[in-house]
């Protein structure tokens, strides 16, 4: 689940993480009191931030929803110390559209700003927290290299991302944290603050379940305080029964209404580019699946894992997700017979594929337990099945319905 910077930075908090203090606001008719309250602790320069699910927010633009052809804004986050240049920023960016390089041509409608702070700093650096799956371990990443996309320096300039390993059994060390600080060429006052920062966000990453915690950019404000500029933080599905306290963070305005639908049926489904849905049981079989249409000269639509227990329900839900993505213009259904019998999976297919008017493509292949038996049963189904051998089979013959 992802969240918005300012709950992100409620977090950190907690964890006494320093940050930009700041207050969020929905509409504009919130922005004097937060002005107000900002001014009340003494602070009189303002950065007012888009709150929206991407990255980029600083170089992206501001459009008129209604009139993609109309620039209102250049940049999500506008810094200055005039309280009515603050304003006249949040007037233009509430409710309007803002694109960057994240979000593409569609951009993202601008519900919520944060209205922070303006600190000043003389030195930015980059800083994150996830886990490395090849070995097991967290890994702390830095670089030297803030503000700026990590991918843009992990592609140009590699050799500036130190990366720290975290065992988990033992958890992050002091000379690690040291290890980071020299890294970075840190000394002084800024040495001291940055080894008292790193435990405490580390603390945040790992009691939170956080699947992703990136702070870009980390800065060194003028008296060598070390402060959370920015800060991004994902957290793991999986783990939010654990943080009930959290649900309530969740905006359905920034995630997509099929993927939302999709989660009312525990379907796992993720949209895509692409113009062929696809429909498997099981992550692993579902990416090599993507991967072969890809190879086959086609583009998936989606990810959609309907679990190991594949049947007419689960099967019938999938459907109505796939066919509500516009894109698609045909399907592929690729199940493994494990868990489940292949015979009961077509049974399944076939009945769902009666109740629900589906006017693209089908190519079905199944495998394992009772597969010829289904295969019978998908051919005198009466229905315009596409029944495929093998896996290479499916995604020749799925690439080939869509160029007649």
């Amino acid at each position: 689940m992802k969240i918005h910077e300012y709950q992100a930075k409620e977090i950190l908090k907690q964890y006494n993480v320093p940050v930009q203090d700041g207050i969020a606001i929905k509409d504009i008719s919130e922005f004097d009191n937060a002005i107000q309250q900002l001014q009340q602790r003494g602070i009189n320069q303002f950065v007012v931030k888009s709150q929206i699910h991407a990255g980029g927010r600083g170089k992206g633009k501001i459009y008129n929803p209604g009139n993609r052809d109309e620039l209102i804004l250049e940049g999500g986050v506008k810094f200055t110390t005039s309280v009515d240049k603050a304003k006249e920023y949040a007037r233009k960016m509430l409710g309007n559209l803002l694109v960057t390089h994240q979000t593409g041509t569609e951009g993202k409608i601008v519900r919520t700003l944060f209205i922070t702070e303006g600190l000043d700093y003389k030195k930015e650096f980059y800083l994150g927290i996830l886990l490395d799956r090849a070995v097991s371990k967290n890994v702390i990443m830095a670089s030297t290299e803030g503000g700026v996309e990590i991918e843009k320096v992990a592609a140009e300039t590699p050799e500036k991302i130190i990366k720290e390993w975290i065992d988990p059994v033992v958890g992050l060390q002091p000379f690690q944290a040291r290890k980071l600080a020299f890294s970075l060429g840190l000394d002084g006052e800024a040495f001291k603050n940055f080894i008292k920062f790193i435990p405490q966000l580390y603390k945040a990453y790992v009691e939170t379940d956080a699947s992703l915690l990136e702070i870009n950019p980390l800065v060194i404000t003028n008296d060598n305080k070390i402060v959370a500029l920015d800060a991004k933080v994902n957290i793991d599905d999986n783990a939010l029964y654990r943080h009930k306290d959290f649900e309530g963070m969740r905006d359905f305005n920034e995630e997509d209404p099929l993927e939302i639908e999709a989660s009312k049926y525990n379907l796992n489904y993720i949209k895509l580019e692409g113009n062929v849905g696809c429909m498997v049981n099981g992550a692993g079989l579902a990416m090599a699946t993507m991967d072969i249409i890809k190879l086959a000269g086609g583009e998936p639509a989606n990810f959609l894992d309907v679990g190991g227990g594949a049947n007419k329900t689960t099967v019938a839900n999938g459907f109505k997700i796939i066919l509500s993505d516009h894109n698609v213009k045909a399907i592929l259904i690729n199940i493994f017979g494990g868990i489940v019998r292949c015979d009961r999976v077509a049974q399944g297919v076939i009945d769902a594929a009666s109740q629900i008017r589906i006017n693209v493509p089908v190519v079905v292949r199944l495998e394992g337990t009772n597969a010829q038996e289904a295969g019978i049963l998908l051919q005198n189904s009466g229905l315009n099945f596409v029944v495929a051998g093998s896996l290479k089979d499916a995604a020749e013959k799925v690439t080939s319905v869509l160029k007649k």
